[in-house]
């Protein structure tokens, strides 16, 4: 049975299906009893979102994804039959919803949230502790509405922010080292491929991840990522693919006696362009030697347009790549590089998919180097390390009210534990800013503090319309340019670190 919201109905009455829609229900639980516990008298709160710490030696972020959320709240989002859905079903939790202030919402500002959210342009790579977004209520009577929709605003932010630094932190680190080994980074855009589609909790999960990979990235299996960059971003095509065999095709042909013709097939049914092809069903060094390297190669080398991309997929990668490359280059050859490295005739190239993390890519290529084998010669599927093995805390994503109007007055609102290890857990008081005076460097003030300065918290959603659009194209120049300056900034001793 295909799934729908209401499928539970068609098999039983003993429930009504709930719309998975329905604003009110996304959300922690106990925001709906905080209209009741700011102190009378408040009518605007503005909250921020925030990294607060490094990832390893990653001590920055791209920032990317809110659009796909703001996509999902322009426009009418409350009703009476979500509200009329909603009431009953959270009393019967055990919470008093604030029911009154949502209908009003709904009759005086036709459903439509009345808050304004700035953020930074998507891409933008900031230090630690920069703002990343602003929110503040728009109507005096919903001041409770910014920190009741932060379950949503830091879910949207965080998780493809993650996703979209680590690919962009992986493929510099990648393109460094071809530098070094191949004289050019040239190709890199292909070098880190997205696995990670079956190892995501949903097609959700998958399409927003995905979609942020792209940002750094062209290489993708993951289509829900494609087709978010489009519907979200108006990207045509994001990232590229191409044919590749798993363990399911290759040993169907008649187990291990018909490896060979699984692989004769491969190179038959795909005659040019690139193809990728698993050979680690049996045994990996007789697939290298004996096939690739024997039977099979004259077929690869009369392959046009392209090369055979082999994948051992088993092992500990820092041993079996160079193997594998050491093996390939005893029979199709090495050329030397103008930096003394080896690289594959290039009809023949290795992706390794197998244990792939953004610390284990760089171990393997380093394990490569000492081997004195050029980057250029591998490429890397990452799945679960990519999309799946992250969370909140992978760089301590945060969203905090940072400043209350009382009767027309603007207090500071922060919090300082006194056991937060390394004020990790501390927040900032004040309405917030971001400038940037100097390419590379972000740097989070106060409002009040920017005198003539640019702030680089532009509105992008107001009173329900999105009134900021960023493009994919955009967004990956925006990512790369960045990410230089920064760069630069830390060379020249620019860089300020956690501001």
């Amino acid at each position: 049975m295909t799934y729908r919201p209401g499928f539970f109905n068609d098999i039983s009455s003993r429930v009504r299906a709930m719309d998975l829609d329905n604003l009110l229900l996304d959300t922690d639980s106990y925001k709906h009893s905080h209209y009741r516990q700011y102190k009378p008298g408040t009518q605007y709160v503005s909250s921020y979102v925030e990294a607060r710490k490094a990832n390893g030696s990653i001590d920055y972020t791209v920032f990317f994804g809110l659009q796909m959320e703001l996509a999902k709240l322009q426009g009418v989002v409350i009703t009476e039959d979500i509200i009329a859905e909603a009431e009953p079903f959270i009393r019967a939790h055990g919470l008093d919803p604030a029911i009154d202030s949502w209908r009003r919402i709904q009759e005086s500002h036709d459903g439509r949230l009345p808050v304004r959210i700035d953020a930074l342009p998507e891409g933008s790579v900031a230090g630690l502790r920069t703002a990343m977004m602003r929110i503040t209520n728009t109507d005096p009577e919903f001041y409770w509405l910014p920190t009741f929709l932060e379950t949503r605003l830091l879910r949207s932010i965080w998780y493809p922010s993650t996703v979209a630094t680590n690919s962009l932190a992986t493929t510099r680190e990648i393109a460094r080292r071809m530098q070094i080994t191949d004289g050019s980074s040239e190709g890199v855009e292909f070098k880190l491929h997205d696995f990670g589609a079956r190892g995501t909790t949903s097609f959700e999960a998958a399409g927003i991840g995905g979609c942020a990979h792209l940002v750094a990235s062209q290489g993708t299996d993951t289509i829900s990522g494609l087709v978010y960059a489009r519907n979200f971003y108006g990207a045509d095509m994001a990232g590229y693919s191409i044919p590749a065999s798993e363990h399911s095709t290759m040993t169907s042909w008649g187990g291990e006696a018909g490896e060979i013709d699984a692989m004769e097939n491969m190179l038959r049914q795909f005659p040019d362009g690139l193809v990728a092809c698993v050979s680690d069903s049996y045994d990996l060094f007789r697939a290298l030697n004996e096939y690739w390297g024997d039977k099979l190669k004259d077929q690869v080398l009369s392959r046009e347009n392209g090369f055979l991309v082999v994948r051992p997929d088993s092992g500990n990668p820092c041993e079996i790549l160079p193997s594998t490359i050491e093996a390939l280059g005893e029979k199709f050859g090495f050329t030397e590089t103008a930096t003394g490295y080896r690289l594959l005739n290039d009809k023949v190239r290795v992706i390794q998919g197998d244990g792939v993390t953004p610390q284990s890519i760089i171990d393997i290529m380093q394990a490569l180097m000492n081997h004195k084998l050029a980057i250029g010669n591998v490429a890397f599927g990452m799945g679960a390390g990519l999309l799946q093995k992250i969370d909140r805390d992978t760089f301590g994503f945060a969203m905090k009210a940072s400043a209350v109007c009382i009767e027309d007055e603007w207090h500071d609102v922060f919090k300082a534990p006194a056991t937060s290890v390394a004020g990790l857990k501390a927040s900032r008081p004040g309405r917030l800013a971001v400038v940037k005076e100097q390419p590379g460097v972000y740097e989070t003030v106060r409002q009040e503090e920017l005198a003539d300065r640019d702030d680089q918290l532009e509105t992008v959603f107001l009173d329900g319309e999105v009134t900021k659009v960023h493009l994919f194209e955009d967004v990956r120049a925006r990512a790369a340019q960045e990410y230089d300056e920064m760069m630069a900034a830390k060379a020249q001793g620019r860089w300020p670190g956690i501001r």
